[in-house]
């Protein structure tokens, strides 16, 4: 079978050296490729598919992700935009190692501060409709992956502490919040001003946002998250096809030319310079 010809490009995100080392796992032929202001990528092949996926470490913070993948959307022009790495959980019910797709990102710092308490003013960018759809389908795959569709809260705080006030208020206002981490406000504001880029958040569970963080992370925890997260991030881009390529998910129709359907024939993505006669005939 030929290998495919890499036409599109996707750019992944990462914070921690962990999570840039679990996507980079997946893709070969890696190259070094540097920004003209100095930001770094390696770019490789996700063998199998049409992409060019270029991962970044970026460090941790919103602005900074946001200032930096704005770059690097610039430069590097991708029809998607994927975070991913780890987070903190805040339902009961998930588990180191779960994995949760951003369906929403709240930017839960926004606010005024009153004599009569904080009044929250809520930032939210909803993930790519597109891609929630195509992890839905790839998470159906992934049998050993507890996969959650869900929103994430995303600020500039590591929470460590499920009993303080910044937890309440989480618990209060962004209820059906599953995860919090730092970046995925920075990453979804990149993709909205751009216009046209598909976005996804993508977070492993690493510890439950509560005062056994720093015996989980110590556990390895990290890395676990880190890897799932990646395996749910690659999983999306071989069910998701570029643009142009014959259709949006590899369920659908193939490009280049006529398929015969049994008792039809189907062009779509067919390329025809005259008139197209078809003729009927007996079956026996």
């Amino acid at each position: 079978m030929p290998e495919l010809q890499h036409t599109a490009t996707a750019v992944v995100l990462t914070a921690l050296p962990v999570e840039y080392e679990a996507v980079a796992a997946h893709l070969t032929d890696l190259e070094e490729d540097v920004h003209r202001n100095g930001t770094r990528v390696e770019i490789g092949r996700l063998g199998g598919t049409a992409w060019r996926v270029a991962v970044a470490e970026l460090g941790e913070g919103a602005l900074n992700t946001a200032t930096l993948a704005t770059q690097l959307v610039e430069w590097l022009r991708p029809e998607v935009l994927l975070f991913v790495g780890v987070a903190g959980g805040l339902k009961a019910e998930l588990e180191i190692g779960d994995v949760v797709v951003g369906t929403k990102v709240y930017a839960f710092q926004g606010g005024k501060q009153t004599p009569e308490g904080f009044h929250a003013r809520p930032e939210v960018w909803h993930g790519s409709h597109r891609l929630v759809q195509t992890a839905r389908s790839a998470l159906r795959e992934l049998k050993d992956i507890r996969g959650h569709r869900r929103p994430i809260a995303a600020g500039d705080v590591v929470l460590a502490d499920d009993r303080s006030a910044l937890a309440g208020f989480i618990r209060r206002t962004y209820n059906d919040a599953y995860a919090i981490e730092m970046e995925g406000s920075g990453a979804a504001h990149a993709a909205l001003v751009n216009g046209s880029l598909d976005a996804l958040v993508i977070r492993g569970i690493s510890d439950h946002a509560d005062p056994g963080k720093a015996a989980a992370d110590a556990s390895g925890s990290q890395e676990l998250a880190a890897a799932q997260a990646a395996r749910v991030a690659v999983a999306v881009l071989r069910k998701q096809r570029p643009r142009g390529t014959g259709g949006d998910s590899e369920e659908g129709p193939q490009a280049g030319g006529a398929r015969y359907g049994g008792d039809h024939i189907d062009f779509r993505g067919g390329v025809f310079l005259g008139p197209v006669t078809g003729k009927g005939r007996e079956q026996r």
